[in-house]
């Protein structure tokens, strides 16, 4: 039912140069609402009702100027989300955005409202926002010369927070293919209704269906895949996860004949840290898939193509190469001719050139953050048992103890970042993000004497929406001295644009957890948003902050972070359109400065920056790679230990000198089975 309206002005009273006010009372036990436009305050605009089918006595026609705007007073019960839908036409073929802010923050940047065909095409656009109990002030003001859409009325309606149940007995629907895996579920179960159901292959959303049942492909031949569904509502909410199934395809075909043996190896380039290398291609009966790269018997590189280089070797040194080739279904041919190279002399330590691994440590259960401390050893969390440990640059170990209500999301959440006060010589604060039963949060605990205080525990921010996936966790903290948050968006992608909640953001707070008051929108955490799940930060020599984030299907990105900028997920995902539909090309969005595709053969992780030089390691890609920063872009990236050390997870700068890299075999679901890895840097 439309409120009704405490006074009724004529249907063509101009008020382009005036500005009217109406305060609208709101039922008691309605829900959700209507707000007329013509009863609400109107700034450079036109109450009319020449265009057929609005509600009410009219509509609000802005006038063609940024600034116009028109401001509904509501009356909220409780606090909390809300959804604010606005009826609007667009007879014209251009973009008409609106900034949407609750009480002068804020909440939802340049809303698209593109053209409906005609003036007297009606359509809804929602938002979600926070608002206070009692009275609300929403305004939806345009952003461009060509003002606003005619706008009819807002709806409000409180947001339904329950998450449906997760869908049940997920189980294999018939024989794999090599290609494809059919699925079936039980029905999950909502308080308002289930609208569909997200298909996911660990971590990687692979389709969103409504039915109970789906076949995906495109899978590769004789690959195990860990396979869960969620079910979702239509104001969002994600189920827990269903059971995980885990389903092999099956080879291409019956395939025992092996690959002929690579010819002619020779070497390439030769440096003091890595060797370059070209062979003459195999045969197979059905197809060679790649070759393996072994240095003195043992496999150091893997490559697509007929070159490949091996690095992290000492200089000065005789290494024996040889290469053999694979097929789809895992036979491996003779090993090729053997070639001996000796690496050149040194050139000296302090460069960005990636030299000799070697393993700090081993035994380790997924290494997710790595913090330094002044003294040049370093604490390092484990994501699954929640233990903190400090770790020396010659590989002593310590148990600093546990971080408590830390807890298991099942997939990507856990025990994650972890960054040391820049006081910590006077303050002693280690600070951490890690998920809880109460969402993620970012916490900080004394470290004295070796040990994690307990009982200094402290959350400075909590809250922050949760998911077995897309979780975000790293901490950087930048030259201001303010600490910085990466989030994912908990597998709601509609949480990235909204403003309103710190999920799939860049988030920025002082040391003690409060809103610094330069943050670009008053009295919020968000730095940058449009993130769908942000796993590395870093700052350059000028102070910029850069950011590797994970994308769904299509494209990986490394961005260039400003102040207040949306990254337009999840509209836009790399350079493509997204799940949101939107596309790309929504004024403001910023672009990436370099994207990686496919997504599952790269996953950006940790990053950090060694003489303006980005390194970035990656999970399903298994490399390292560098990129040189040229302005406000990179160079080329330059791959390192291509499948030498498998998954890998954060790459962190030394104190004292080259990287320190963590492996995450979390895939294979074996415990304390990765590494903490150093790397010399060279000239």
């Amino acid at each position: 039912m439309a409120v009704q309206p405490r006074w009724r002005p004529a249907l063509a009273v101009a008020l382009a140069a005036t500005t009217i006010t109406a305060t609208l009372a709101a039922s008691a036990n309605a829900a959700p609402t209507d707000y007329e436009a013509e009863d609400a305050l109107v700034s450079q605009g036109v109450v009319e009702s020449n265009h057929a089918g609005f509600s009410g006595r009219g509509f609000v026609n802005y006038t063609n100027v940024s600034g116009s705007f028109v401001e509904w007073t509501v009356n909220a019960a409780q606090a909390g989300t809300h959804s604010l839908t606005l009826r609007y036409a667009n007879g014209t073929g251009v973009n008409r955005p609106v900034d949407i802010r609750v009480n002068g923050a804020l909440s939802a940047s340049a809303v698209a409202f593109p053209g409906t065909g005609a003036w007297t095409t009606w359509q809804t656009k929602t938002v979600t926002a926070t608002l206070a109990a009692g009275q609300n002030k929403i305004r939806a003001t345009a952003t461009t010369a060509e003002g606003g859409p005619n706008a009819d009325k807002l709806t409000v309606d409180a947001a339904d927070a329950e998450k449906p149940t997760a869908p049940g007995n997920l189980r294999s629907n018939g024989a794999a293919t090599p290609s494809t895996v059919a699925l079936a579920w039980d029905a999950a179960r909502d308080n308002v209704g289930v609208v569909g159901y997200d298909v996911y292959q660990h971590g990687q959303h692979m389709k969103s269906v409504t039915g109970l049942s789906t076949t995906v492909d495109g899978l590769t031949p004789n690959t195990e895949y860990q396979w869960t569904v969620f079910a979702k509502d239509a104001a969002g909410n994600v189920s827990p996860a269903s059971n995980e199934v885990v389903i092999k395809t099956p080879p291409a075909q019956q395939d025992t004949e092996a690959p002929s043996a690579p010819t002619n190896l020779a070497r390439g380039t030769v440096g003091p840290n890595s060797v370059a290398l070209q062979w003459s291609p195999s045969r197979d009966n059905i197809g060679v898939t790649g070759y393996e790269i072994l240095r003195d018997g043992q496999v150091a590189a893997t490559a697509t193509g007929t070159s490949g280089e091996v690095g992290g070797l000492n200089p000065s040194t005789a290494y024996r190469f040889t290469v053999r080739a694979r097929d789809a279904v895992g036979n491996r041919s003779a090993a090729s001719n053997e070639v001996t190279v000796t690496t050149a002399p040194p050139g000296g330590g302090g460069g960005v050139e990636p030299g000799r691994v070697t393993t700090i440590a081993s035994n380790v259960d997924v290494p997710w953050g790595v913090a330094f401390l002044p003294d040049g050893s370093a604490l390092v969390s484990e994501r699954n048992n929640f233990n903190v440990f400090k770790l020396t640059q010659s590989g002593q170990r310590t148990a600093a103890g546990k971080v408590p209500n830390a807890v298991t999301t099942g997939g990507e959440g856990g025990l994650l970042g972890l960054e040391v006060s820049p006081n910590f010589a006077a303050d002693k604060w280690v600070y951490i993000y890690h998920s809880s039963n109460a969402g993620n949060r970012v916490v900080r605990m004394k470290y004295e004497n070796n040990a994690l205080v307990q009982s200094s525990y402290q959350v400075l921010l909590g809250n922050i929406p949760q998911s077995r996936y897309h979780n975000g966790g790293r901490l950087r903290f930048g030259p201001g001295g303010m600490l910085y948050v990466a989030t994912g968006d908990a597998q709601a992608h509609q949480n990235a644009q909204n403003l309103g909640s710190t999920a799939g953001k860049i988030l920025r707070i002082t040391p003690d957890g409060k809103v610094p008051g330069d943050n670009p929108f008053a009295g919020n955490p968000v730095w940058s948003y449009g993130h769908r799940n942000v796993q590395g930060l870093g700052f350059d020599s000028r102070g910029r902050l850069w950011a590797t984030e994970f994308g769904n299907s299509q494209m990986d990105e490394l961005n260039l972070i400003v102040k207040g900028g949306n990254y337009g997920w999840a509209d836009c995902e790399g350079t493509a359109t997204g799940l949101g539909g939107g596309g790309c090309g929504k004024p403001g969005f910023i672009r990436p400065v370099r994207t990686f595709a496919p997504t599952g053969s790269n996953s950006p992780s940790g990053l950090t920056i060694v003489n303006d030089h980005i390194f970035i390691a990656q999970t399903t890609g298994q490399r390292v790679y560098r990129m040189k920063i040229n302005g406000d872009g990179v160079e080329a990236p330059k791959a390192y230990f291509q499948g030498a050390y498998d998954r890998l997870r954060t790459v962190e700068k030394s104190p004292t000198g080259g990287l320190w890299l963590t492996t995450t075999t979390d895939k294979d679901g074996t415990a304390n089975n990765d590494r903490v890895l150093h790397v010399e840097l060279t000239g």
